[in-house]
This record gives structure tokens, sequence and C-alpha cells, in this order.
């Protein structure tokens, strides 16, 4: 079964979680999701990826946006490690988390083969349509930065709101700070106006605050 890619609508499937059972993309409908893997409940890295996701769920609310953990684990297992999250550090977990029991991964090309049999850390992007926008791979032995994971959602945002693209490291580019990219022009006509209308590089290369 070929995985789902970029731009196409995320597989609809029913999962169990430790909120109880959810069908997917429907559950998030009108929202975005971020739906992350990890590799195993009870592991070092897992548990500092958990807690970091937790600290900036506000921040993931705030953008219209809910998280939905994965890995081929129990559910028992899912809400023992969360009770001991929360009784060893005082972090309350408050997102769900997929109990698979290797069906979704694979579905998902979360388990990639040369790495082992579990999951390796993935995140998918879903946007309110359910469509897929951005997959993100790690290996297990790196652990996610979950302040690009929120910049990600915030970015597609602003594209989306405003129909611009994102320049690297956004919003501290190197060239242009906080400033968004203006599409490229359609036309010899609109590429000779483009220097008037915006602040340009070039014709091909302007940009605009938002």
């Amino acid at each position: 079964m070929a995985i789902p890619l970029i731009g196409e609508r995320f597989p609809e499937i029913e999962v169990l979680t430790t909120h109880g059972r959810m069908k997917l993309p429907d559950a998030f409908k009108g929202k975005w999701f971020v739906l992350f893997s990890h590799p195993a409940d009870f592991t070092p890295v897992c548990t500092t990826e958990f807690i970091a996701f937790q600290k900036r769920y506000n921040q993931f609310r705030e953008l219209g946006a809910e998280l939905i953990g994965l890995s081929v684990d129990q559910v028992f297992s899912h809400i023992k490690w969360v009770e001991w999250i929360k009784e060893q550090t005082g972090v309350e977990i408050e997102f769900p988390i997929i109990a698979d029991t290797g069906k979704v991964s694979e579905m998902l090309g979360m388990i990639h083969p040369a790495k082992g049999s579990n999951t390796v850390r993935a995140v998918f992007f879903v946007d309110p349509n359910g469509i897929i926008r951005a997959i993100l791979y790690y290996p297990q032995e790196v652990g996610r930065n979950m302040d690009e994971i929120v910049r990600i959602v915030k970015a597609f945002k602003v594209a989306d709101e405003n129909k611009v693209a994102i320049p690297a490291n956004w919003p501290n580019n190197e060239l242009i700070g906080d400033e968004v990219i203006v599409p490229p022009a359609t036309s010899i006509q609109e590429a000779a106006k483009r220097k008037e209308q915006y602040k340009c590089f070039d014709w091909w290369f302007c940009h605009k605050k938002v």
C-alpha cells in the first residue's frame, strides 16, 4: 500500500486512543491537527518530547491546531505512562494518544524497516480540510524540535490566509526578517510592475509585511 503524500487527503481510519475511539480525519474537522509517532512508551527521549509538546499545547490551540500521538503500544500502556509523567514531572498530558497494532503506522509510513520494528518520529500536518500539508521524519535517537513544529503550523496559516510563500527561518529570515514572499509574476506586464508594488531584490523576488 502506498503511503499518503503531501497534498493528498489523510486516509479515513478509526483509532483507539487514550480519549476513546476516534475517526480521523473527521474528529478534527475544521481544525489543523498534528499527528506524531513515537517509538515507544516509557522511553527517555519520548518522555521529553511529550512534555515539550504539552508545554506548547496552548500555542497549538491558539493556532486552531490539535495534537495526537501514536505508537505501537496498547492503550493501558499509554495511560500508565501518562500517569507516570504527571506523577514524576507534574505535567499532565492533555492530548490523545493512539494505541496502534502496527496497522496505522504501516499505512502512514511510520515504520522504516532499516531502523527497526518500532515507529520512527514521524510528524503529519493535516489542514482543516483533511489534506496532508507536510510530513517530517526524525530517527528514534534524535528528539524533535517542538518550536519548529509550532512554526510550521503558524507559517501555513499565514501562507494560506495571505496567499504568500514563507522564507527560510521565518519570522527571522536573514534577508527579509519577518516579511513574506509575494508569489511570482505570471506575465511580462505583471513582472514590469512588481518593483513599484513591493520591496524587491528583482521582479521574481519580492516581499512584504503581513
